[in-house]
């Protein structure tokens, strides 16, 4: 499959998998913990869903009837869960936002990516319950077909930043320095429970930036990462260099405001 057509068929599998999952939204659905399904659910980073489960089944199976070679890593099931360093793979998503998604929030998304070598070549981030399909091929990213990009916001305290990939329960205490310092440093802040959806609103204009501790998996960076980085933004980790998708810490912007949010990364991390 060439790249000229890599993200048109990103896309297409995308749209496969959204489908599947919209058509299971706000329906009654089982839910596991992934630690141990006895114990009562108290994070939301352990939960899934049937619907992650059928919804990742039919983004593989389109996968497979075209490109029945490459390798797939995979939030859920038996699928790889590190990206090779090197050759071909695709990195999926079924549902990024779980917990939304099992509260009857909108705010999720199906996510696909491919990369090569480790670097994302093609992706594509669908809001299946938004009705927003957000593509990135080298050279651009689009939503609903339109051209989009990053915004040009210099001064902080007009700036729209969120927080992402929360600690878990009972080990917050730097990140709610981090977010406290956000509170003081930026004009506003948001969480939205989702780091795709959160990276999007980055390469689309909405937000300005982005900060998210600790290593991030794949399966809910690398495809937002490739829409921020083909709309003209920034990514790094807490250090400065450039992001890869075993770093340490996350930050993302429009360029703008880097360094300011290199300094909330610092209080963070």
């Amino acid at each position: 499959m060439s790249i000229e057509t890599m993200g048109e068929f990103v896309e297409s599998v995308a749209r496969i998998g959204g489908r599947e999952a919209l058509s299971r939204f706000r329906e009654e659905i089982d839910v596991e913990n992934k630690a141990d399904a006895t114990e009562k659910i108290v994070d939301s980073k352990d939960i899934v869903t049937t619907a992650d489960k059928e919804t990742q089944r039919s983004i593989i199976e389109a996968i497979r009837e075209e490109d029945p070679d490459r390798e797939i890593v995979g939030e859920e099931e038996k699928e790889l869960k590190s990206v090779p360093e090197s050759g071909d793979a695709w990195i999926i998503d079924p549902i990024d936002g779980t917990y939304n998604y099992n509260r009857g929030d909108s705010y999720w998304m199906t996510s696909v990516a491919v990369v090569e070598d480790g670097k994302p070549i093609a992706a594509a981030n669908i809001a299946p319950a938004l009705g927003d399909i957000y593509v990135s091929e080298p050279g651009g990213t689009t939503r609903n077909g339109k051209e989009v990009t990053v915004t040009d916001h210099s001064r902080p305290e007009h700036a729209n930043v969120a927080t992402t990939v929360s600690p878990s329960f009972g080990s917050r205490e730097a990140y709610s320095e981090g977010v406290a310092d956000t509170v003081r440093r930026f004009g506003n802040t948001r969480r939205y429970g989702t780091a795709q959806f959160t990276l999007t609103k980055v390469a689309a204009g909405v937000l300005d930036g982005v900060v998210a501790p600790g290593r991030i998996d794949p399966w809910d960076s690398v495809a937002g990462v490739h829409l921020i980085e083909q709309a003209g933004g920034r990514v790094t980790d807490f250090e400065g260099n450039p992001w890869r998708y075993d770093s340490q810490g996350l930050v993302a912007s429009n360029g703008e405001i880097h360094q300011d949010l290199l300094r909330t990364a610092a209080i963070m991390g």
